[in-house]
């Protein structure tokens, strides 16, 4: 009985902080392109549910194809063919849309990836232009494949500073926190 009690006690603990927060998708799992694919057609159905400007629903799946392939393609998790997992969340909280994921990252990778996000986080909207036109003009490709687009294309959309953070879960390994804002106001103004 008190089992019961805790576990409805911490699933209603749950429910109350996801809708303080405006989260309305939350997953803690294995990615996939597929996965990708489902949680971009219920956002966008969501939005268009809550009438929200088209331009104000391009920059939110753009931003999440972005980090869902990032997360995707770069977790430290993946090995021997294995997919990547990892947390995502997307809410709204007044008019700004969040994006926030999570995955592993190895002590190896965490420094390069801390660099790259504070030079993005440090460079000018013009800088951002210039920084993607030197990356697909050079293509330089990291270990895993990528261009080095992702971090420099979510910074260009959404004109906002990448929140991020390393937390230490052992001597080799860090879990990697990014939140993305998207201003609905400011960009449903832009498309008038």
């Amino acid at each position: 009985m008190n089992l019961t009690f805790n576990f409805i006690k911490s699933v209603s603990n749950i429910y109350d902080e996801m809708i303080e927060n405006g989260f309305s998708l939350v997953y803690l799992g294995e990615f996939s392109h597929e996965i990708t694919k489902m949680f971009t057609s219920m956002a966008e159905s969501d939005m268009e549910k809550q009438s929200e400007e088209r331009s104000v629903q391009r920059k939110v799946y753009h931003v999440m194809v972005e980090t869902l392939q990032n997360m995707n393609k770069h977790s430290d998790e993946i090995r021997e063919g294995k997919i990547g997992s990892g947390l995502f969340i997307i809410g709204k909280k007044d008019d700004t849309y969040y994006i926030i994921t999570s995955n592993m990252v190895a002590r190896k990778h965490k420094d390069d990836l801390e660099n790259s996000l504070i030079t993005v986080n440090n460079a000018s909207k013009e800088e951002l232009k210039e920084m993607y036109k030197k990356q697909i003009k050079e293509g330089k490709l990291s270990a895993k494949g990528g261009a080095g687009l992702g971090l420099i294309d979510i910074a260009r959309k959404t004109g906002e500073t990448l929140n991020y953070q390393f937390l230490q879960l052992d001597e080799d390994n860090f879990f990697f926190i990014l939140k993305v804002e998207i201003n609905a106001r400011k960009f449903a103004k832009e498309a008038y």
